[in-house]
């Protein structure tokens, strides 16, 4: 059975308890809007009712948002959460925990008056992966839910002067595979605003999967490529010289497009060319290729060997 949202808690001043509000709006990468610690590593923090009413058997009178947390849920076993797992939060939002607990710097009035404050035991902490409205009454459980993004790199597409065709297509790719689109972006072709796109994706999103549409090919403005090299720590050439193999299978200009694919931390980016021809042509390999190498990146299967 699902927790439930019981309450919403904002401050807009730091180390003060958080009130109740009516609803909130989760921010993907952000936290929680208009709250002092959104926008920071710990985006969004949680905490259970009954840990919360543990404290006031001790005779303090106690209500939701006094020990800082933006969210309290009831039934449902924060305890037993580990870093990584994902939690959906009524209709539309997912979050990504990503930490369990804090080291309080600096006492809560709450913690001075228990003697301990309980969130750096009971506190837990979350990524927003995808956004949305959040108001108490809402349903919170576990899933076991992959989260990717589209992104188009294109003068033209992102000034409106042609529209984006391959992007559409990789999104609904994103779908058929069971992965969950939650960002699709229009960029120019400018590395520094891809670069920033990218490390908001994998670090602030924590998605499981990037796929990137135009700017690998020879003109002097493509430059997805080098955006993706300036933010991946571990390459994965082959995933790239497939996509230009099955390419050459169509045409010789293929080999034309210079896109890389590699691993940021967790986050897996691909670059596709521009063209919805190529992506189309693409699309069987990636289907077969991508569910199984995200089971890998995110420990779901640990044998990979061939079996005959």
């Amino acid at each position: 059975m699902p927790g439930k949202i019981v309450s919403v808690n904002l401050a807009q001043r730091k180390g003060e308890p958080k009130s109740p509000v009516s609803e909130g709006m989760l921010r993907a990468g952000y936290g929680l809007e208009g709250d002092a610690h959104a926008g920071e590593p710990r985006q969004v923090s949680l905490l259970a009712r009954e840990a919360v009413d543990a404290c006031a058997d001790k005779g303090l009178e106690l209500k939701s948002g006094d020990f800082g947390e933006n969210i309290t849920t009831f039934g449902i076993d924060l305890a037993s959460l580990r870093i990584g797992e994902r939690l959906a939060v009524g209709s539309e939002i997912i979050l990504q925990i990503s930490d369990i607990g804090k080291t309080c710097v600096n006492p809560c009035s709450i913690g001075k008056r228990l003697g301990e404050c309980i969130m750096p035991k009971s506190g837990i902490f979350g990524k927003v992966v995808r956004g949305g409205r959040i108001a108490p009454g809402d349903t919170v459980d576990r899933v076991n839910l992959k989260a990717g993004a589209v992104i188009t790199s294109s003068d033209r597409c992102s000034r409106g002067e042609r529209d984006d065709e391959s992007g559409p297509l990789l999104v609904a790719l994103l779908r058929e595979i069971g992965i969950a689109p939650v960002d699709y972006s229009v960029l120019p072709d400018d590395e520094a605003g891809l670069v920033e796109k990218l490390i908001f994706l994998s670090d602030r999103c924590a998605v499981d999967l990037i796929l990137t549409t135009g700017g690998t090919g020879f003109a002097p403005r493509d430059r997805m490529p080098e955006a993706t090299l300036s933010v991946i720590n571990s390459p994965a050439a082959g995933i790239s010289e497939a996509i230009r193999q099955e390419g050459m299978r169509h045409t010789p200009m293929a080999c034309l497009s210079r896109g890389v694919s590699g691993l940021r931390d967790r986050t897996l980016i691909v670059n596709l060319p521009g063209s919805a021809r190529a992506v189309t042509e693409s699309l069987d390999l990636l289907r077969t290729i991508l569910p199984h190498a995200l089971e890998v990146l995110r420990s779901e299967i640990t044998d990979c060997g061939r079996r005959e």
